[in-house]
């Protein structure tokens, strides 16, 4: 007990920064659709401008994060989480600063010029540098709940945000978000310890010694080094090699494909469904997506989702701020429980690898019956299943940290984000000439819910995946082990 009160101790600053940093990111979630719609269709409810930038803003954070994801990663494991998390960081001020400073149209050219090229450097870069922190700082009995309450701390910064969001006018949320997000990286940089500098392991204890250097009586720490500009920058290649070294991390990052591949194809024929059907089903339909999504939002680590349902809402139902603030609050509630309430009860009894069959299960039955059924009531039923399917992600990132050594931390978060961005990428190409085609009269037999089907199929393979995972001597520990034997 007292170990694991010190392990997690270690994790203090960590939860910190990421909770103070989503903060920021969530809270302007609910008023940055009315803010784009004032600068781009002004006095109109309805703007198809607005959802093509931000298809287009998708594609390219999407494209960038995969080629990104891996090498910041992989910089991470060689110079350091801190020094690779102060740059993501940096730049999300950068956005956040521009509204705050103004939000006529050409303020928000700039922002979204800014956001555009920032995002794919910071969506998805903060939580695999958070994930592979956490992996180097406790042990790997406690890594599956450690992830679990990383998640929920990203969930609790959902909620107390949109929660801020709520009660605060839009130009206010802007200047409060900017502060929040800069006092999240100087948090970090005065007070968060470089996991990399005094990882608390023996299976790193080679690693840590053959960076240390003698300069007379004194040892001095040299496991930090600085980013040398002539150095080679690591590659893709870096990527497939890891994914040659490990049967499981292999199976790891099929399992992650298919998911990311699933969900986001089931973000896109949900909204183009919900622009062909009634008003009253539209409703159930947008509020159980965002509901799904956002039971995700801290391991999706994408934003910009919500932004095209919020367009909808806005189209339909005249939604402003408050509103989708209150939407966003119960998804929010809903998340915090699942997260930082089951699931550290649940994974020690039944292990990270069957919770993470349940919750691809949960996931894949949520989305074939959303495919078969079109009443009201199965947002609902829907929404209590998908609180099993949040633990698949914490459960399938702890899988993929146990297969590599403490030095592979960063490399392999960075892996299983990049595969997750291509996924997204190729979800909305396929799936949305799918939706649209059975929505038309040209359908090559009548079922409306052919393509949600077929993202519960994706997640069924994900799910087949999973089973043949098994729980195997972790290469760390491989690595310990060898250790004390030479040393012997």
């Amino acid at each position: 007990m007292a170990e694991s009160k010190m392990e997690y101790e270690r994790l203090r600053h960590i939860f910190v920064t990421v909770f103070l940093y989503n903060f920021a990111v969530f809270m302007v979630i609910p008023a940055i659709t009315d803010v784009t719609m004032l600068a781009l269709c002004p006095g109109q409810d309805e703007c198809s401008l607005a959802i093509y930038l931000t298809g287009f803003q998708q594609a390219v954070t999407g494209l960038g994060s995969l080629m990104v994801m891996p090498v910041v990663g992989n910089l991470s494991d060689s110079y350091g989480r801190k020094a690779l998390l102060t740059l993501p960081m940096i730049l999300t001020i950068l956005p956040l600063a521009i509204l705050a400073c103004g939000r006529t149209k050409y303020f928000f050219y700039g922002y979204y010029a800014l956001k555009t090229l920032t995002a794919m450097f910071c969506e998805g870069s903060v939580l695999s540098l958070s994930l592979a922190y956490v992996a180097d700082n406790i042990s790997e009995s406690r890594r599956s709940s450690a992830f679990g309450i990383l998640s929920g701390i990203g969930s609790s910064a959902f909620l107390c945000g949109t929660l801020t969001s709520r009660f605060i006018s839009t130009q206010s949320t802007f200047k409060v978000s900017a502060f929040v997000a800069i006092l999240a990286t100087l948090y970090m940089r005065f007070f968060l310890p470089d996991s990399s500098c005094n990882i608390d392991s023996t299976s790193c204890s080679k690693l840590i010694s053959s960076k240390t250097k003698r300069i007379g009586n004194n040892v001095v720490d040299d496991s930090c080094p600085k980013i040398q500009i002539g150095k080679r920058i690591p590659s893709i290649d870096d990527t497939i090699h890891l994914l040659k070294t490990s049967l499981i991390f292999r199976q790891a990052a099929i399992v992650a494909f298919f998911t990311n591949l699933a969900e986001g194809g089931l973000r896109e024929a949900l909204l183009v469904i919900s622009l062909s059907i009634t008003p009253e089903m539209n409703y159930f339909r947008t509020c159980a997506l965002l509901r799904f999504q956002a039971l995700r939002n801290f391991f999706s680590d994408k934003h910009s989702h919500y932004y095209v349902v919020q367009y909808f809402l806005k189209a339909r139902f005249h939604f402003n701020k408050d509103q989708f603030a209150d939407l966003m609050l119960i998804v929010g509630v809903s998340g915090v429980i699942s997260q930082l309430v089951l699931m550290p009860i649940l994974v020690p009894g039944l292990g990270e690898e069957k919770l993470l069959r349940i919750g691809l299960l949960a996931s894949c039955v949520h989305m074939i019956t959303y495919s078969i059924s079109w009443a009201p009531w199965v947002p609902y039923v829907g929404t209590a299943i998908v609180v099993l399917a949040v633990f698949s992600s914490p459960c399938l990132r702890s899988i993929a940290s146990k297969q590599v050594g403490p030095e592979e931390q960063g490399k392999a978060q960075g892996c299983i984000s990049g595969i997750g961005s291509f996924a997204n990428i190729i979800s909305p190409l396929v799936f949305t000439p799918l939706t649209a085609l059975f929505l038309s009269d040209r359908a090559p037999f009548h079922f409306p819910g052919f393509s949600i089907m077929c993202t519960g199929f994706a997640m069924m393979i994900a799910f087949l995946q999973s089973l043949m995972i098994r729980r195997v001597p972790t290469i760390s520990n491989n690595k310990s082990n060898n250790n004390a034997y030479n040393e012997a």
